[in-house]
């Protein structure tokens, strides 16, 4: 393994200094959307919105696309499409049988939903970690960890039959389809624990067995990444998880912010650590931090069509639902700084699909961006207009300035007193944690990040309050819920029926 680790250190070094020809974003994107038109064009969907004559004709086909295929929503592609490709129906939305199915990790919604995952999209998911693994020289990585095993901390590897398809969690689809000489060289924890379907069990054996694997590069969520690694150093007595592993170099994170977890994570590592983020949902992987001190930068020619909606009440109602017939924008038509829903055409047979993600492009020549939210996650009950990214900067300002950990949050809003209020939810241990500061900082932080929620707090947003809870009660919830571990997140964001069943889960748990 370290002469393979060595030769993937010295190509990388070797590409860097290579400046490959690229075309432009509109090229590439062009490129993309005809390639899925004409494989799409004989299947039900296509034929029903007529890919075949999109194509055929001298017509702008871009603009034919966007104007006789309409933005869907997961509902609208699972009712009307999806749900015959697991009755087994062949070109449904895209060409062939589909074999598997992702289940969302069910952050906005009750219940998972069921994505679709062909072979092509597989195949795309393959080439962006290579695009992601020729970035890594950019990055001042020491060679040594390209020689160690990569954890990677995602869903089992067993997959469920339902007939006539497989269900799983995307990373355990992707797991159980990575290269042979990944799987059995440098990925951890193998295939044998991976293939445990309870978390809890995959997470008692990764903890046991940490000692016996040299690991150079951990990737998942931060949520239950820290617990892993909390969970190693308390089992092995260890000042730092560097004890245990002294050549971990790098963590790959993704799914939510890091904001909120960066104070915590700093308490266990005993050596400098590179953190890249990366951009990949139950629908595919979409891009990846490419550069230190850069934002996500998508990748554009990998069987992915891209478009945003301006995140505006003109555009989406009050519940974050999508309004009839949205302009949408290309990617060589953003601009920098303005809110956008993501809208996905794709080789899983993702038409138009909005993903329900938020992102903002920090710089629209190199198409990066950050994630700032979800379309359904966000509070404006009076104008507030606050984001998750104002939520996980406030939680990482309070987390510095008191010195303590937090864990887990959410924030949900209600009428109080004929006006309004916003109830924050915070995990965190620290047993001498002064509520009151905790919600005065939180509440001035965010006056200072967001300049609608400071005018609403002399008005309309009467109070904030705040309840402080163990950790494990956000972890418990998840596991009450079928969601525990893996790629499931707690909702930073609660409404509705979710709000009522969180609170009477509440009654009972403290």
């Amino acid at each position: 393994m370290a002469v393979l680790g060595n030769l993937i250190a010295r190509s990388l070094q070797l590409r860097k200094k290579f400046n490959l020809p690229v075309a432009s974003p509109q090229v590439y994107q062009r490129h993309a959307l005809r390639q899925l038109l004409e494989r799409g064009q004989y299947t039900a969907f296509g034929k029903h919105y007529g890919f075949g004559d999109i194509l055929s004709k001298e017509i702008d086909f871009i603009k034919a696309f966007r104007e006789r295929v309409p933005i869907t929503t997961y509902t609208d592609m699972y009712t009307q499409w999806w749900h015959r490709c697991q009755a087994g129906e062949e070109n449904v939305s895209w060409p062939g049988k589909v074999k598997y199915f992702a289940l969302s990790s069910g952050t906005s919604e009750a219940a998972s939903k069921h994505i679709p995952v062909t072979q092509d999209m597989i195949k795309s998911i393959k080439k962006v970690g290579f695009k992601q693994l020729y970035s890594m020289a950019n990055f001042a990585i020491r060679p040594v960890a390209f020689e160690k095993g990569i954890l990677m901390l995602g869903g089992t590897t067993t997959l469920f039959e339902k007939g006539e398809y497989y269900e799983g969690d995307m990373s355990g689809i992707s797991a159980k389809n990575m290269p042979r000489w990944v799987s059995s060289l440098l990925y951890k924890p193998g295939q044998r624990i991976s293939k445990r379907t309870k978390w809890e069990d995959r997470i008692k054996l990764i903890v046991e067995r940490a000692p016996q694997w040299d690991v150079g590069i951990v990737c998942g969520v931060p949520a239950w990444v820290q617990i892993v690694l909390e969970r190693v150093i308390k089992h092995h007595g260890v000042k730092n998880i560097h004890d245990i592993w002294p050549n971990l170099s790098v963590y790959i994170h993704g799914g939510v912010s890091i904001e909120p977890y960066r104070e915590s994570f700093k308490r266990l590592w005993g050596k400098e650590v590179t953190f890249i983020e990366t951009y990949m949902a139950s629908e595919g992987s979409f891009g990846f931090q490419a550069k230190p001190g850069h934002g996500i930068k998508l990748v554009l020619n990998v069987g992915i069509f891209f478009e945003f909606i301006p995140f505006t009440s003109e555009n989406f109602d009050d519940e974050g639902n999508p309004k009839a017939n949205p302009k949408t924008v290309m990617v060589h038509e953003v601009q920098e700084g303005v809110e956008y829903a993501v809208v996905l055409s794709t080789c899983s047979g993702a038409w138009r699909y909005i993903i329900g993600d938020v992102i903002r492009f920090t710089n629209s020549r190199e198409h990066e961006i950050a994630i700032v939210g979800r379309t359904k996650q966000f509070l404006s009950l009076c104008g507030e207009h606050m984001s998750i990214d104002n939520m996980n900067k406030a939680i990482e300002t309070v987390s510095k300035k008191l010195n303590i950990t937090i864990n887990e949050f959410s924030v949900a809003g209600f009428k109080y007193n004929n006006l309004f209020a916003h109830q924050w939810y915070i995990g965190c241990d620290d047993l001498n944690v002064d509520v009151n500061e905790l919600k005065s900082l939180i509440d001035i932080t965010l006056c200072k990040l967001n300049d609608d929620y400071e005018v609403e707090r002399t008005s309309a947003l009467k109070e904030i309050f705040v309840e402080v809870l163990p950790s494990s009660v956000f972890l418990d919830y998840l596991k009450a819920k079928g969601k525990e571990g893996a790629m499931n997140k707690f909702p930073r964001v609660m409404k509705g029926a979710q709000l009522e069943d969180w609170k009477k889960y509440l009654e009972t748990a403290i």
